[in-house]
């Protein structure tokens, strides 16, 4: 009696959860298929405060010839020493010097030994895998030359030891793991010497 009593039981708790867990999937069912609101979302930053400014226009540059390939070289040297891309930080002014006269058309531009101011815009350490430094300079800043006319930056670099460690790494995965050891090989730090000559171009019909 006890026995079919229990029994009796279990089947009727079994049956009860599976009616609530059916009414709970139908729910869910049902909540999925409410459609979503098409009422469009207000962007109040936009409506209160965008709306209510007034924004110049960028000046224009119409008198340009962006397909003029007519160019002018100016070449540089640094005027201090770079031992290491640790002796620079980013946003530092650096000077160059100009090493011959940069003319167009018969009129002087720059004058050998004029000052070539540039920022140090970006300074990217040495890597592992013998990937080098490097630093990137911009903003340059040339006597009687207008910005836009030149390249916008000039980027150097240390030694680059990759050339060297991915053929020896390959070379010794028959040895595992002493091709993972080149990993460890940092590549060169970026050293500008006094009279190393750097060259960019001037483009006088770019604006």
């Amino acid at each position: 009696m006890n026995r079919a009593f229990f029994i009796s039981f279990l089947v009727f708790c079994a049956v009860s959860f599976g009616m609530r867990t059916e009414s709970a999937y139908g729910a869910e069912v049902l909540n999925a298929s409410k459609p979503e609101s098409t009422e469009p979302v207000k962007d109040e930053i936009a409506e209160n405060i965008l709306k209510q400014r007034n924004f110049e226009k960028p000046v224009s540059h119409l008198i340009y010839d962006y397909k003029s390939t007519k160019t002018v070289p100016i070449r540089f040297s640094i005027k201090e020493r770079i031992k290491s891309e640790a002796d620079v930080y980013e946003g530092q002014i650096v000077e160059f010097e100009a090493q011959s006269d940069v003319y167009f058309k018969k009129d002087l531009k720059i004058k050998k030994g004029d000052t070539i101011k540039a920022r140090v815009g970006t300074v990217i350490t040495s890597g592992m895998n013998g990937i080098p430094a490097s630093i990137i300079f911009d903003n340059f800043e040339f006597p009687n030359i207008k910005k836009g006319q030149t390249e916008d930056r000039l980027e150097v670099f240390g030694q680059d030891r990759s050339l060297v460690v991915f053929p020896l790494k390959w070379a010794l995965t028959i040895l595992p793991p002493s091709g993972s050891l080149t990993n460890f090989i940092m590549g060169g730090h970026v050293k500008i010497k006094e009279g190393k000559v750097f060259t960019m171009y001037y483009h006088p019909e770019w604006l």
